[in-house]
């Protein structure tokens, strides 16, 4: 990849889930901690409050058929052959999510496609096996939490779930689902190593009774930490572990890295 070209750092926030300071929040966090140029882009239906340094672009469509006012899959529409006009290869990261260490690697890893294996964020499920085909299916499925991307290189992504939106949603149950599906059908899914991106309770918190012993730590070679599951990062900065067994102890490491001027 050539190193001069700026590459893109995508994210999306629409409704009121995640406002303007979330999303600074987040492009300090990639600012400390990519050194290659780059553009930070944020595609939004209200660009108030944003930091002068993030370009804020439109949602772009879905292209769903009219009628159909189902948005919860969204983030496809990142998969939309003409982006904004953008191209070049893009590292999409979710709002709610802390960045700690350098970034370069998501772009130097050789792939065509690279996304979090889910089941990386998660404890074993050993009941899952009953079905050994869904249990494959949901070994392979990538969590978009952090992906990345050539723009306009996966519009089949697109215009799979655009043939028959009704059967995508009844087939299957979050869109990263059907994302993976698709690009596993054209050899195109791989995966982050597992540790880049860790989960928050299940890799930083100690298990159980032990998280009253000792408090959460950073895993080696981690570079970011998500909220998978519960408890959301909201949570988590309020010090609810969602079980009377979490506790969530001292993250002044892990708030430091959020909000970090």
């Amino acid at each position: 990849m050539n190193s001069n070209r700026p590459v893109l750092i995508l994210t999306m926030k629409w409704g009121t889930l995640y406002g303007a300071a979330d999303v600074n929040r987040l492009y300090r966090q990639v600012r400390r901690h990519l050194s290659r140029p780059h553009r930070f882009v944020c595609f939004t239906d209200d660009a108030a409050g944003l930091d002068p340094g993030i370009e804020a672009m439109p949602l772009p469509e879905l292209g769903l058929p009219a009628g159909h006012g189902d948005t919860r899959w969204r983030k496809l529409a990142v998969f939309r052959r003409n982006l904004a006009g953008l191209s070049g290869t893009a590292l999409f990261l979710d709002i709610d999510l802390v960045v700690v260490d350098d970034l370069a690697p998501f772009f130097d890893l050789p792939g065509e496609f690279l996304i979090i294996r889910d089941d990386d964020l998660f404890r074993p499920k050993p009941f899952r096996k009953v079905n050994p085909a869904r249990d494959r299916f949901l070994h392979s499925v990538g969590n978009s939490s952090v992906f990345r991307f050539g723009i306009g290189r996966h519009a089949y992504i697109l215009d799979a779930y655009l043939a028959d939106p009704a059967a995508a949603t009844a087939g299957y149950e979050i869109s990263q689902q059907f994302q993976s599906a698709q690009l596993a059908r054209h050899g195109h899914l791989n995966y982050w190593p597992k540790g880049w991106c860790v989960s928050f309770k299940n890799d930083c918190v100690p298990r159980h009774l032990a998280s009253y012993l000792r408090d959460p730590a950073l895993p080696l070679g981690a570079k970011i930490v998500l909220f998978a599951g519960a408890p959301k990062m909201e949570d988590v900065f309020a010090g609810r572990g969602h079980r009377w067994y979490r506790r969530i102890g001292d993250i002044d490491w892990l708030r430091q890295a959020w909000d970090r001027p």
